[in-house]
């Protein structure tokens, strides 16, 4: 378990890469766009057969402490207070109550729940950037940007270490997929990947259906939430929801918010000049700690079994991520209670405290309606019976998810030049070293 201590010392930003930072706010988006590819061929990689066999003549480099803060900034990077949404019919004039946080990043997430923290590995070992609620760093100018250097000595303090090793995934299946084991995880890479509380996300919705006058019934053992007829002023017990669909439908969501975080990261890849790409086949379960192997701890999350699930459930690792339900808290109306406190508690985007970017932010904030009694029995009573009939929350969706990864690496632009036709990389691919590493000596491995 990490603490306060092992976080990363204060970001130093040589001359040379203050002048490559300066360089990367002029490439334009469409480059990043339409020049995206995967480049996996990295320094010190060997494709051993085939077509492309080829074995780098140069050692690994690692990326520096400003690359790799850039790739995190991009993927979660919080650059200014959320917007929020406006507006609904059912209860105007109150403000939405369905943001989960009240900070902007540089990804999506649906109605604001922010449920991710981005884990990465490299060989300096393994950790978390944890930025879904925190506050904006940095003031936005009355142009609406922000200072990137600012931005970056602010997100450095976000940076835990939680183990001093590189996660260890053997180069095999099922704990990577066929085409990647030469690649993925390698020494010298970089490794990132959002990982996403469905457990919030899933309350979370259920919180957004009874504000919307919603609830749901058991599809899979085809009856009615028992009690739920007590809350018929609330939500129209007539036409239920079924919960299949509510899961379904939070995993769809949270899958976006995930993968547009790997998204972001490539495009800055292109920019920076690094090689890389955004993919999904590593083995989910051994990355979060249930591979059923102890030689393959991953992130050592805590996960459970039962006959009723057809694969393991982690739930989270305490002091560092936990997912709202049980074991970490004792029911489901406790993990509701630490919801609506995310929410509405100092620091929370209904707390009227709360910095804002509105001109009247406290008057903005305090309009959103709050959660009575009531309202919170009526969440409560669906998510606890989910979880008693199924015993895990969300019922029929895992409590914790990763979908995709982004790894970045530095490209070994032989193998580009030996193997593809001219265009293989870019501008920013054949100067990297130069802008990014001044000085850097081109090693044979």
């Amino acid at each position: 378990m990490s603490s306060s201590a092992d976080r990363l010392p204060p970001l130093t930003i040589g001359p040379h890469e203050l002048d490559a930072l300066r360089d990367l706010g002029n490439f334009s988006l469409t480059d990043a766009l339409f020049n995206r590819r995967s480049r996996r061929f990295f320094r010190g990689a060997e494709i051993p057969d085939g077509p492309l066999q080829y074995r780098s003549k140069h050692a690994p480099l690692p990326l520096s402490d400003l690359e790799r803060l850039l790739v995190l900034l991009a993927m979660g990077g919080v650059t200014g207070w959320s917007n929020l949404i406006t507006r609904h019919d059912r209860y105007a004039p109150h403000l939405s109550n369905y943001s989960g946080s009240a900070s902007g990043r540089t990804g999506i997430s649906a109605a604001g729940f922010q449920t991710s923290e981005i884990f990465f590995t490299d060989d300096s070992g393994t950790y978390i950037f944890e930025t879904r609620d925190f506050a904006p760093p940095v003031a936005r100018g009355a142009d609406g940007k922000n200072d990137l250097e600012a931005l970056l000595n602010a997100h450095q303090s976000r940076i835990r270490r939680i183990s001093n090793e590189r996660i260890h995934l053997p180069r095999r299946e099922p704990y990577m997929e066929g085409h990647n084991t030469w690649v993925a995880n390698a020494p010298g890479s970089l490794l990132a990947f959002p990982v996403g509380d469905l457990a919030q996300h899933t309350l979370l919705n259920l919180i957004f259906y009874v504000q919307n006058g919603f609830c749901i019934y058991d599809d899979i053992n085809g009856r009615p939430i028992p009690g739920i007829e007590e809350f018929a002023d609330l939500v129209d017990i007539k036409q239920p929801y079924p919960l299949s669909f509510v899961d379904q439908y939070s995993l769809a969501e949270l899958s976006a918010e995930l993968a547009v975080s790997s998204y972001n990261g490539q495009l800055l890849l292109q920019a920076m000049g690094l090689g890389g790409w955004s993919f999904d086949g590593i083995d989910r379960l051994s990355i979060l700690g249930a591979s059923g192997d102890p030689q393959v701890p991953g992130l050592g999350f805590r996960f459970d079994t039962d006959p009723r699930w057809a694969l393991p459930n982690p739930t989270g690792l305490e002091g560092v991520f936990t997912t709202l339900t049980p074991p970490h808290y004792p029911d489901m109306h406790a993990a509701l209670d630490a919801l609506i406190e995310r929410k509405y508690g100092t620091g929370g985007p209904f707390h009227p405290d709360t910095p804002g970017p509105w001109s009247d932010s406290p008057g903005v904030r305090a309009s959103a309606q709050v959660h009575d009694a009531r309202f919170r029995a009526c969440v409560a009573l669906q998510a606890q019976y989910a979880y008693d009939t199924f015993g895990k929350f969300p019922a029929t969706i895992p409590s914790t998810y990763i979908l995709m990864y982004l790894q970045a690496h530095h490209l070994d632009l032989d193998f580009y030049d030996r193997k593809f036709t001219p265009g293989a990389y870019l501008a920013t691919h054949a100067e990297h070293l130069q802008r990014w590493h001044a000085g850097h000596t081109d090693i044979s491995a």
